[in-house]
Formats: structure tokens, sequence, C-alpha cells
């Protein structure tokens, strides 16, 4: 399956929600083009934006049994369901398994183990921080931290004036 088909099935999944929607399409932008800035191979790119996509799949179901959609609950919930979805788009077993992984951790920023998971947790600040308007100490301290390349930082920078 094509990205763009993973992203409209995706947007169908979201069931209207403007928000979701929203945020999982300004990640996945921010996702593909930090990705494509840091010359990543063609597989990485693809299995990063798949997860860009779907990375919060289990927000819906996470307000629901837990009143919030907080990460640890994102983390716990989103492998299963992200392989649910996947199950039918001709990824390869291989494909899911890291897509489910990187879902799986989305929020966890130690034991980082790839460009793919580096660059989902940078793409996620970017937007998350935009839409909870983080200070911009905090935004330098994660730049500082936890960005690993040179385009997630470059792109940070820009947008937050830090």
């Amino acid at each position: 399956m094509t990205i763009a088909e993973i992203l409209e099935k995706m947007i169908c999944y979201s069931n209207g929600n403007i928000h979701d929607i929203d945020h999982l399409v300004r990640v996945w932008t921010f996702a593909k083009t930090i990705g494509e800035l840091e010359h990543i191979d063609a597989e990485t790119q693809y299995i990063l934006e798949v997860a860009a996509i779907t990375h919060d799949i289990a927000c819906p179901l996470c307000r629901k049994k837990y009143g919030s959609a907080d990460g640890k609950h994102q983390e716990l919930e989103g492998g299963p369901l992200v392989r649910e979805f996947l199950h039918d788009t001709g990824l390869t077993p291989a494909q899911v398994d890291r897509v489910a992984y990187l879902v799986s951790h989305h929020h966890t920023l130690t034991d980082i183990d790839g460009i793919d998971y580096q660059i989902l947790i940078e793409a996620d600040y970017i937007v998350n921080a935009a839409e909870s308007e983080y200070s911009k100490e905090s935004i330098k301290g994660f730049i500082n931290k936890v960005m690993q390349t040179n385009s997630g930082s470059m792109l940070a920078r820009q947008i937050f004036c830090v």
C-alpha cells in the first residue's frame, strides 16, 4: 500500500476527529521532511512515514478507556492496534513489527535504536511543542539533549526562534 493510501485509511480511522487528523498529518509532514533531509534509505523512510501516520492510533481508545491519551497508555495500546490496522496493507511482517515497535515507543526518549525512531521522536516533539506552546527553555533543552539529527534541530530552531 502506498503512503497516500495508508494516510487515507488512517484519516478514515480517525472518524472525523479534526485534531487527531491535523496532528497526524503534521507529524507525518515533519517526519517525511526530516527523513528526506537526512537522506535515509527508501525502506527506512517508508517505515518512518507509516509510523508517523499511525503513531497516535491509540488516542481514541485511551480517551475512552483511561480518560486521557497520555503517552504511556498510547504506547501500551498502540502496538496491537497498529498491527490490526496494517494487517491488510501489504506490509511485510518485518515492516509491521518495526512500525508497531515505533508506535509502542514514540514517547520513550531512552534507548532510541534507529534513525526512524529518532526522527519520529523529533517530529512528534515539534508538533506537540507548537500545539501545547512549550516554553522556549523547554524547547532548547529538548533540542540540546534529545534531538540528534541536524535537520530536526535546524527545523526546531527555525520554527521556535531559539
